[in-house]
């Protein structure tokens, strides 16, 4: 199966419905000069953020717009890059869990509804499942899948090959996918905001 096809406006249209019927806040865009403009508007001048490694932000210009630190956000993940002692670092680390704003992508998204993540250590999943009060997910449109079954096919049938050989480049050893987090929908007592940026351009995996 291709997953780097975009999906139809059709497709689109029937998973943003979806997502906002589980309380979730989607929205479309054309680039991805658009999805980081929409970022930029969305979070307010001197919230904490905190950023999982993703490709899909690398690729939209959110990386080295963090880098030029003209943002005017108190960036966390830097902080924590920073930090030398190990033992300050994973303090840093923990404590970052509760940043006003968490961002990153999506491995699929269906079009019941439903945002779904993989990951080896779980150091990302955190944020997602409830700590970050406002989470900002950048997703291209080929993401986007008809239900569960098509997500772990998604993944286990494309993601994880090509995240394997990039953490081979990148760090010397390859990945594995020992957790899983799917956000069903969300609790609006909670009081959070999900946003999911969709973008009708192949970015990520």
């Amino acid at each position: 199966m291709d997953y780097t096809t975009l999906a139809s406006a059709d497709s689109v249209t029937k998973t943003m419905s979806a997502l906002a019927a589980h309380n979730f806040m989607p929205q479309s865009v054309e680039t991805k000069e658009n999805a980081l403009a929409k970022i930029k508007d969305l979070i307010p001048a001197g919230s904490s953020i905190m950023n999982g490694a993703s490709r899909t932000l690398e690729q939209i210009g959110f990386v080295d717009y963090l880098k030029a630190g003209e943002h005017g956000w108190n960036n966390l993940h830097a902080a924590i890059l920073m930090e030398t002692d190990p033992e300050k670092q994973a303090r840093l680390r923990r404590e970052s869990v509760t940043s006003d704003f968490y961002l990153g992508s999506a491995h699929a998204v269906t079009e019941t509804g439903e945002l779904f993540f993989a990951s080896n250590s779980g150091s990302q999943l955190p944020y997602l499942a409830f700590t970050s009060r406002n989470i900002i997910l950048v997703v291209g449109t080929h993401k986007i899948v008809p239900t569960l079954k098509e997500a772990n096919d998604r993944l286990e049938g494309h993601i994880l090959a090509l995240e394997d050989e990039r953490m081979k480049q990148v760090y010397g050893y390859g990945t594995a996918h020992h957790k899983t987090l799917i956000l069903h929908s969300e609790n609006p007592a909670i009081g959070r905001q999900v946003h999911v940026i969709f973008v009708n351009e192949v970015l990520g995996f």
